[in-house]
């Protein structure tokens, strides 16, 4: 397991905390500052620029804490569809009141948040009021009048102006929003809208991660970032309107490229003819590819991620939440830099690991699950399931018992507690299975450590798991899922149901 560091977080906050500031100098009264992806827990990042610390933006937020404000933006129709946040497995109305906590967490405040293109759905409603009942100030946009070709309206007190002002304080406003088309950039173009209406004359920028522009359009980190949003179509390019302007290569993506001539001409109308921008390139405050200190070690885990990638778009299409061209697009991806599903070091021994359980168990005609782990040591240690446990809660023990250097033979879960929770499971709770997952794997460990002393040496090193890289040969059940995203593991699994029920509690 490649453990080198390839980032460079301090030399990020000092270049993107100046590029900040020098463009809040540039417009005196107010800097809307749109925040392209995640604000915390950004683990795509971190994932392909190996020592990107995820919570970096929070970080610098923090430094800037007495001259920026944060407005969080989230789309009506997200709630409505209830749309779920992948890494965490949460729906993004949830995110939203997750990041609202953690930013407060941080000494920060969201100041408002902002439902976009209401339309008094139900959800959305809800979502409302129970903001508003724990005091928070919520304000509702429409669907902006006459976008994106009828800039005459939508520079009217028909189109942006029918929005309410958000009240800020500072001099920065930070506009984020959990996920794409939350409809940031349209608040941060309403706010102007009033601003100028009232003699303020504010600006727009974008804090940007991906695509990185001073990297080629074909570097291994720039299509880790085009397999991360496959599902939505997006792709990156080199931008037209920079190349023209100053005849430098930058590298944007296609929804930037496309909506710019209509952006600038919006800008261009709220202000009266002004004209910051001669590209989205230029708009864009983005220092991540100067931070970079090791290419070769990026390009390695940048091609790792697009075979995760390639995993995950696998099961959300055989879970019906992924369209195929999402899985072939990948899988371009992956033919282009010469490299299988393979490549990914964890997952050959977990199907081994499935088939050697499959050759023990002749008779058993059950499904058979194998999972392997890849340790921070390089070391590789496998598990399969059982009819006492999971291959992912199998795979737990084994690993944490490696790294304990407890015998094999020496039992983590003593039988009086595996019984009473077999007891449990079939006579109180009413399951016809008794197989534990990770969730339950890991609440009988801590029962058990407190008169176990292995159980407790090897319960030190859970926290050891976290950034390993794990693979399984069947799609996680809910609480195995759960359990191994609070450790922190890195998983993928091959595209298969380990039951044949249709409904899995």
């Amino acid at each position: 397991m490649n453990t080198k560091l390839a980032f460079d977080n301090e030399k990020y906050i000092r270049e993107q905390s100046t590029e900040i500031m020098r463009r809040a100098e540039r417009f005196n009264d107010k800097l809307y500052l749109e925040f392209g992806g995640k604000l915390l827990y950004d683990y795509h990042a971190a994932r392909v620029l190996p020592g990107y610390d995820p919570n970096i933006k929070m970080r610098l937020l923090h430094q800037l804490k007495d001259k920026a404000d944060i407005v969080l933006c989230i789309y009506a129709g997200d709630i409505e569809r209830k749309k779920i946040r992948a890494d965490f497995g949460i729906t993004y109305d949830s995110d939203a009141l997750k990041l609202i906590d953690d930013v407060r967490s941080w000494g920060l405040d969201v100041v408002a948040v902002v439902i976009t293109r209401f339309e008094n759905q139900p959800a959305a409603l809800v979502f409302k009021n129970k903001l508003e009942r724990r005091g928070i100030r919520v304000y509702t946009h429409r669907r902006t009048a006459g976008y994106p070709t009828d800039i005459d309206l939508i520079v009217s007190d028909e189109g942006y102006g029918a929005n309410s002002y958000i009240e800020t304080n500072k001099p920065i406003v930070i506009v984020t929003g959990p996920g794409p088309g939350s409809g940031k950039l349209a608040t941060c173009l309403s706010q102007m809208y009033h601003d100028y209406r009232h003699g303020r004359k504010s600006g727009y920028a974008k804090f940007e991660t991906f695509p990185v522009w001073n990297l080629p359009l074909s570097h291994a980190v720039n299509v880790a970032y085009e397999a991360a949003t496959a599902d939505l179509k997006d792709f990156n390019l080199i931008d037209p309107f920079h190349l023209d302007a100053y005849n430098l290569k930058a590298v944007n993506y296609n929804r930037d490229v496309e909506v710019f001539p209509v952006l600038k001409r919006i800008l261009e109308k709220i202000t009266g003819g002004l004209s910051f921008y001669r590209s989205p390139t230029d708009m864009g405050v983005n220092r991540v590819g100067f931070a970079i200190t090791d290419n070769e070690v990026t390009l390695e885990a940048a091609k790792q991620e697009l075979v995760r990638r390639f995993f995950r778009y696998r099961c959300e299409y055989m879970m019906g939440v992924a369209e195929r061209e999402a899985v072939q697009r990948v899988e371009l991806f992956m033919k282009n830099f010469g490299i299988e599903p393979e490549y990914r070091r964890v997952v050959a021994p977990a199907r081994e690991a499935a088939l050697q359980a499959q050759r023990t168990e002749k008779g058993n005609k059950g499904v058979f699950c194998g999972a392997a782990i890849e340790l921070k040591d390089g070391s590789i240690v496998t598990g399969n399931n059982s009819p006492l446990l999971h291959a992912a809660s199998s795979l737990v023990l084994h690993a944490i018992k490696h790294l304990a250097e407890i015998p094999p033979k020496i039992k983590l879960l003593t039988p009086a507690i595996t019984d009473s929770i077999r007891k449990l499971k079939t006579q109180v709770l009413q399951e016809e299975s008794v197989s534990l997952d990770v969730n339950e794997v890991l609440i009988a460990l801590s029962i058990g450590a407190s008169a176990n002393s292995a159980a407790q040496l090897a319960m030190d090193r859970l926290k050891d798991l976290e950034g390993c890289e794990v693979h399984m040969t069947h799609i996680p059940t809910p609480g195995d899922e759960a359990g191994l995203r609070r450790l922190g593991v890195n998983l993928t699994s091959d595209p298969n149901f380990s039951t044949t029920n249709l409904f899995i509690p």
